[in-house]
């Protein structure tokens, strides 16, 4: 008994004399893992097993932070390229990181780390706050009056934003010297034509019946580039800041005379039909809604045909107020919708210049709901017809009989 127990003694002392062995190899394989020691032979045994496989999963961390650091620098190197100023916030719009263009565009308003951004102006200040989805356009740089910035605040991650500011000075130089340019060259055009329209008015068709198809398109070309003269000086005149003021504008009559304007362009070829169902009345420029709508309603008698309808209407909106034309005509292809605002875009180059549109209506009535801080909706069907909508704010509404 004694020697079976001297045996099981002398087994275990074995035992943990190997298990110490053991541990005190996976301590120095793993101190030497800690120097960074390549070449390290791990004891054998469970222990070794455990200590080769925590070698290998430390290996792969180790290559996987290596790659992020690598594509940390050179997500900072592709900022610090980049032209645009960056700013990286928190939800608190403090500050965590930007690139070297935000301080040239933003001078001390990129604050140091971790301190909120001061924007001086208050525009710019509530915009931030609000949580804004739509760039903030035409922003003057804390730094230099002459630098003009367009702000865009994206979010990212959970509760991060990333701030865009871009300089757009030259871009916004390139576009006053065309304005100034398409104005005064409207404006140098305007006198010629009037006196070769003046000149061609002398003309009697019975006078020279060989040439009277030739007067006559004379008179309509001439006519036609009077009008594109005419609404490039209104495009040219709104774009320096003409628009919207604070007068009375009587709605009543204003559509009384929209509707003698179809009928006499449409010479009894359509139905037209006008709906008020709104007492209220306008403030703001009489001259510059009065084109819009005018505009509006000229486009409908153009492309609608024969025999079809076209309703003119002043309701409510839940904005505001709508005044809108809806015609029975061809209707606009979907693709065609979101550019029927720019200057000369045509949906189809032919049949504009039959019926005689300037390309710039739409432009006018954009620029002048824009004005008035309303808005131009466009709603149209092949075949079924179209629907302008000019909606305007309810801060440019009055009782036709009482101030609200």
């Amino acid at each position: 008994m004694s020697t079976s127990h001297g045996v099981v003694v002398a087994l275990a002392s074995v035992f943990l004399l190997w298990a110490v062995y053991e541990m005190a190899c996976a301590l120095w394989v793993l101190r030497a893992l800690r120097r960074r020691v390549k070449s390290v032979t791990a004891p054998p045994g469970l222990v070794g097993a455990l200590v080769r496989e925590g070698a290998k999963r430390r290996e792969k961390l180790e290559r996987r932070q290596q790659r992020l650091s690598r594509l940390m620098l050179s997500m900072r190197s592709l900022g610090r390229a980049l032209p645009d100023g960056l700013l990286v916030l928190d939800a608190q719009l403090n500050l965590l990181w930007s690139n070297p263009q935000a301080a040239l565009l933003l001078g001390d308003v990129v604050a140091a780390r971790g301190q909120p951004l001061e924007f001086v102006d208050p525009k710019v200040r509530a915009w931030l706050r609000s949580d804004p989805s739509e760039a903030l356009l035409d922003v003057e740089s804390p730094i230099n009056p002459e630098v003009r910035m367009n702000l865009k605040l994206v979010p990212f991650e959970k509760v991060s934003k990333l701030l865009i500011a871009r300089d757009v000075s030259m871009t916004m130089r390139l576009t006053q010297v065309r304005r100034d340019f398409v104005a005064n060259v409207s404006h140098e055009l305007r006198t010629p034509l009037t006196v070769i329209n003046g000149y061609l008015d002398t003309f009697e068709p019975d006078e020279l019946p060989e040439y009277g198809d030739i007067f006559e398109q004379m008179r309509k070309q001439s006519r036609r580039m009077v009008q594109i003269v005419e609404d490039l000086l209104t495009l040219s005149r709104l774009d320096h800041g003409g628009g919207a003021n604070d007068d009375d504008v009587s709605v009543a009559p204003l559509l009384a005379h929209l509707l003698e304007d179809a009928k006499g362009l449409s010479r009894g070829l359509h139905h037209i039909a006008l709906t008020d169902s709104l007492p209220m009345d306008l403030v703001g420029n009489e001259k510059d809604l009065r084109s819009a709508f005018s505009n509006l309603v000229s486009n409908a008698v153009r492309y609608t045909p024969e025999q079809g309808r076209i309703t003119l209407s002043w309701a409510w909106h839940e904005d505001g107020a709508c005044f809108s034309v809806h015609d029975s005509g061809v209707g606009i292809p979907a693709q065609h919708l979101p550019r029927l605002t720019e200057r000369f875009y045509r949906v189809s180059t032919s049949r504009s210049r039959e019926s005689g549109g300037t390309g710039l209506g739409l432009a006018i009535v954009n620029h002048v709901l824009q004005a008035h801080q309303g808005r131009l909706e466009i709603t149209s069907v092949i075949g079924q017809g179209s629907v302008f909508k000019c909606i305007l704010p309810r801060a440019r509404l009055k009782y036709r009989d009482a101030a609200l």
